[in-house]
């Protein structure tokens, strides 16, 4: 599984012989593979109208490109501060309320985000195949589904400890920038251009993996909730700056913060984080993106109106008898 921050091409749309002998020595003659591109059509026309977008086919001859377009910028944050408006109305009828989170399309997007990760998923489990998710940039969507893809695959990445590694490696060491992408709150009335919520969007994917799959993530949810506030606001380094450069060499953010993994690793927050319900499971999870199985977070985008001691008091009761066999 390879991610891609560069677009197959060169300027004035020549070949781009660098691209062509890297991508052919991942494959052996008989090989294929798969090139997810989660460009909209949009934003490659426009790359093609510069001199880039994608080399002809005949340049890549063991590759299938398939396009599976993700929103990423403005449409993602603009269907994210329409959700949490909804969420944050006062006294929404049932049918208003209906139609505002249809109209807020964050569902849409959620669903997307796993059938492409699926769609990865399957060409590595199922074709045996190589898969190359393309992206814009390489620091958004491409993280977002080479990200999950892993999570349906792997079930070290479905433990806390492999989680927090899948964090470290595919978001915060491949460069996504959560201080442009996280600058504000969802119902701020300022708004960033580059802000957008894609880590939200991961952990929303994460979710809804989780409800599906009750026994199979050793973590829960208030971990994910965690991971959420502190993206936004937090009194640790994890997840400020840019990319790499920005924490190592002209923030030092290792040497003048302090880590939110050491934090969450405490043997008394740890406990807080875990499943009680867990149980290794060595299987791909193979989730489904139909529309009455992606549900609304409601621990997350309802936490501050609905009320949660009788969800809380549950919880501790399943950790209680867990504990007790």
């Amino acid at each position: 599984l390879l991610r891609s921050s560069q677009p197959l091409t060169g300027p004035n749309r020549r070949r781009c012989r660098e691209d062509e002998q890297l991508l052919g020595t991942i494959l052996d003659e008989d090989e294929r593979g798969f090139i997810i591109d989660t460009r909209s059509a949009q934003a490659a026309k426009q790359a093609r109208m510069g001199g880039g977008g994608t080399e002809p086919k005949s340049s890549y001859p063991q590759w299938r490109r398939l396009h599976r377009a993700l929103d990423r910028g403005r449409p993602l944050q603009e269907s994210f501060i329409r959700l949490v408006e909804a969420c944050s109305d006062p006294s929404p009828s049932m049918d208003r309320w209906l139609s505002r989170l249809e109209s807020s399309r964050w569902l849409g997007h959620v669903k997307a985000a796993l059938s492409t990760a699926c769609l990865a998923a399957q060409c590595l489990d199922r074709e045996d195949s190589n898969v190359l998710v393309h992206g814009a940039e390489g620091t958004d969507t491409t993280l977002l589904v080479t990200a999950l893809a892993q999570l349906i695959l792997d079930p070290s990445c479905r433990t806390l400890e492999g989680f927090q590694a899948l964090l470290e490696r595919e978001w915060i060491e491949a460069g996504h920038p959560f201080q442009l992408r996280c600058a504000r709150s969802a119902s701020s009335h300022g708004r960033g251009k580059q802000e957008a919520p894609l880590f939200l969007l991961f952990l929303d994917c994460v979710w809804q993996l989780s409800r599906q799959f009750p026994f199979s993530l050793e973590f829960g949810e208030q971990l994910l909730l965690t991971l959420f506030d502190n993206a936004y606001a937090s009194a640790y380094g994890t997840f400020l700056c840019n990319n790499e450069k920005e924490r190592s060499v002209l923030c030092k953010v290792k040497e003048s913060t302090h880590s939110l993994w050491a934090w969450l690793n405490q043997p008394e927050e740890k406990q807080k984080l875990l499943n009680p319900l867990y149980s290794h499971n060595p299987l791909v999870l193979w989730p489904s993106v139909e529309p009455q199985s992606i549900q609304l977070w409601q621990g997350l985008f309802l936490r501050w109106i609905r009320p949660s001691q009788h969800l809380d008091e549950a919880w501790a009761e399943i950790q209680r008898l867990v504990e007790g066999k």
